[in-house]
């Protein structure tokens, strides 16, 4: 799935704004792939896959959407 980084905390995690979803996805620093939490930026384009948990849906190996060349 795609979606932009639309909130991050200084604690660790932030949220999701999903394309064509009203509910944003919560992200953890623990799932970030090739990125770390400190380059990811408020506005930046992210691939993320979803897995439902205890506590709902969450963004998974999050890592920053590929640039066309």
């Amino acid at each position: 799935m795609t979606g932009t980084i639309k909130t991050k905390t200084d604690r660790g995690f932030g949220f999701i704004s999903r394309d064509g979803e009203t509910k944003d996805l919560f992200f953890h620093s623990n799932d970030l792939k090739d990125v770390t939490f400190e380059e990811l930026q408020v506005g930046a384009a992210v691939t993320f896959d979803v897995e439902v948990g205890d506590k709902g849906p969450s963004a998974k190996n999050v890592q920053l959407e590929a640039k066309a060349v």
